[in-house]
């Protein structure tokens, strides 16, 4: 007897409704009503109404009473996290994060490539007044960070075709790269010295440097980076003080991962 395909055992409503929780991916997707997820998933109405019922039973959707849409649960958000804490990476990088913000009192991120996007799966953050807004769980562009400049550094010319569009790139403030060619001799640079530098790319008045986490492969599988206010990242600090701190940093995750340089 022939060996079925898994395909072949799928459950048509645990799909749809896992399709649906997947409609809220995305950090311009805060909220959906009834209407647009009949649209995205292509379902009728009474069929999304009733997929919603059951997920905000079990804690997974929820409903915004005032605009009476409809947005990921706590029950989501706990899934999620439980997936963080039980990545190797997550867990060996906590350390050597609490010792760059108590050499330095800026604050340090871990963060993954993921899909042409950059996201921080954990912040250990300043002590001082003034500092930058915590973006764990955002997915950001990687050309417009120091961390996604790490990962794209290293890739072949086909993954950074394939990754950047063909037209110019989105500029986030006046500083963004959005030339292709300019893009990549930063890039090259990247490979060059070993980190890479957001200057006001993102965000103005917020500077961040990074360094490629790597393991025992010699894959690159994550940054850390240190961001914080322009005023206190200077041209000199970041060079004389950062730059060695979050290098160093990366180097000692990387060997608790079983990278060894040759």
């Amino acid at each position: 007897m022939a060996k079925k395909e898994k395909s072949e055992y799928m459950i048509q409503a645990v799909s749809h409704a896992l399709d649906l929780l997947e409609q809220f991916h995305g950090d311009d997707v805060d909220e959906l009503g009834v209407t647009e997820l009949s649209k995205r998933l292509r379902l009728h109405k009474n069929n999304v109404f009733r997929l919603l019922a059951t997920l905000e039973s079990r804690g997974y959707i929820e409903q915004n009473k005032v605009t009476e849409n409809y947005r990921l649960g706590l029950k989501s958000l706990e899934l999620g996290q439980t997936f963080i804490k039980k990545m190797g990476l997550l867990h060996q990088a906590k350390p050597v994060l609490d010792s760059i913000v108590e050499a330095c009192n800026e604050t340090a991120y871990l963060a993954i490539f993921k899909e042409g996007h950059i996201v921080y799966l954990d912040v250990v953050e300043t002590h001082l007044t003034v500092r930058v807004v915590s973006r764990v769980g955002s997915r950001l562009p990687a050309y417009a960070t120091a961390a996604g400049k790490v990962h794209m550094a290293y890739m072949s010319e086909e993954e950074l075709d394939n990754l950047l569009p063909t037209e110019e790139l989105k500029a986030y403030t006046e500083y963004t790269i959005t030339d292709r060619g300019k893009l990549k001799e930063n890039l090259k640079e990247v490979t060059e010295k070993g980190y890479a530098l957001d200057n006001e790319e993102l965000d103005l008045g917020v500077r961040c440097v990074a360094a490629p986490i790597r393991d025992y492969t010699r894959r690159i599988i994550g940054s850390l980076s240190i961001s914080g206010p322009s005023i206190r990242f200077t041209d000199e600090r970041i060079q004389e003080e950062l730059t060695p701190l979050v290098v160093k940093a990366a180097d000692e995750l990387s060997t608790r991962l079983g990278f060894h340089k040759s």
